[in-house]
């Protein structure tokens, strides 16, 4: 079992990129032209290397490898996007990994890329890349490639060997549920639980019981051996249970307008543990959204655009115009959810201005993007 931290610091000590290897302060796949230019790299670094794995780390500055770190980023779909854009498509992963100095709520994002043995290349046309196009690693670069294409291993020996050294022991697997415990979770309800003789689970979180049911809030889990943060949510709720080879979250998001709040499924996420020491991931999007009626609907919409409209023209807030903005997340949210297009692109537009003076209202529309990303990308 590959230690994830361990293998992003080996990475970042080759301190060049290279055909296997590329870092990144962030990505932005939100966006058409972010999109379009992850795609890229993703293409060329899996025809780079047709026999073994490839990675690209994010949170990192590109000049001194200094990690900074990114948002917790949400990958349950991140494969249905490349399956759709790209020809012979790699499996991909991208799992956040928390860093002991880094600010609470950011980790580095280490994307793992796995070429199908097969030249890859873009399907259909993305912001100025057109369907076709075959893209190849020249040292840093990701270059397209119009003749001479064959897909070349030179990098074999050299990635199995960062990856064999970072592999875990028992020590750094102790020694990571205890600064869990202990240390970064103290102040919540934790447990942890062993699959398999050889998979430790951790998790920690807020604490309470509706119905016979137990509920978490500001969830945080880890699966230590690899050093990955499988969820992270300071807003939703989930179910946690397991059996002895699985483990199983159930996320819920609270949506409603006004006072008639509920608690909605929105994904199942399953990790299956096996007898020969891997693992698999399953999720799967159980989400079935609200239903409004449209007149109440064209009303808050336009109430939000003038609201974001004030804030846009530094026009002072009333009272009641703040906890009108309190609500903004999660009313666009039901208005997109309602066949309102344009409230991912106001949504968008709005995080410029919340970032500094509404923080609260900030949070609220990452993580209403969050849910549209997933519901977009099933």
């Amino acid at each position: 079992m590959i230690n994830k931290r361990l293998l992003v610091k080996n990475l970042l000590a080759h301190n060049d990129e290279n055909s296997f290897y590329d870092k990144k302060r962030f990505i932005s796949i939100g966006e058409k032209e972010g999109k379009a230019k992850f795609l890229k790299h993703v293409c060329a670094l899996a025809n780079s290397n047709p026999k073994n794995n490839s990675f690209i780390v994010i949170g990192v500055e590109d000049e001194d490898n200094k990690i900074v770190g990114v948002d917790f980023f949400d990958d349950s779909k991140i494969q249905n996007l490349v399956n759709a854009y790209l020809d012979n498509p790699p499996l991909i992963s991208y799992e956040n990994i928390p860093f002991p100095n880094l600010k609470e709520g950011k980790v580095v994002g280490l994307v793992t890329i796995r070429s199908n043995g097969k030249v890859c290349a873009l399907r259909k046309n993305i912001w100025k890349y057109y369907g076709g196009m075959v893209f190849f690693r020249e040292g840093s670069i990701s270059m397209p490639k119009a003749y001479g294409v064959e897909l070349k291993d030179i990098n074999s020996d050299t990635v199995a060997t960062i990856e064999q050294h970072a592999r875990n022991n028992i020590e750094l697997t102790l020694d990571g549920v205890i600064d869990f415990i202990n240390n970064r979770h103290k102040n919540l309800s934790s447990n942890y639980k062993v699959f398999k003789e050889q998979f430790v689970v951790c998790w920690a979180g807020n604490k309470k019981k509706v119905k016979n049911e137990v509920y978490f809030s500001r969830v945080d889990i880890e699966l230590i051996n690899e050093q990955v943060k499988l969820f992270y949510s300071a807003l939703d709720e989930i179910r946690i249970a397991y059996t002895e080879d699985s483990f199983t979250t159930v996320e819920y998001v609270q949506l409603g307008l006004g006072t008639k709040q509920r608690y909605f499924p929105l994904e199942e996420m399953v990790i299956h543990f096996f007898d020969n020491g891997t693992y698999k991931i399953e999720s799967k999007l159980i989400f079935e959204p609200p239903q409004y009626d449209k007149k109440s609907l064209f009303h808050i919409w336009n109430a939000n655009n003038a609201l974001l409209q004030k804030i846009r023209n530094n026009i002072k807030l009333t009272p009641s115009d703040k906890i009108d903005l309190k609500s903004l997340p999660d009313t666009y949210l039901i208005c997109y959810l309602n066949g309102f297009d344009e409230a991912k692109k106001q949504m968008e537009a709005s995080r410029s201005l919340l970032r500094k003076d509404y923080p609260k209202v900030y949070t609220g529309i990452k993580e209403s993007l969050r849910i549209i990303r997933k519901v977009t990308y099933n």
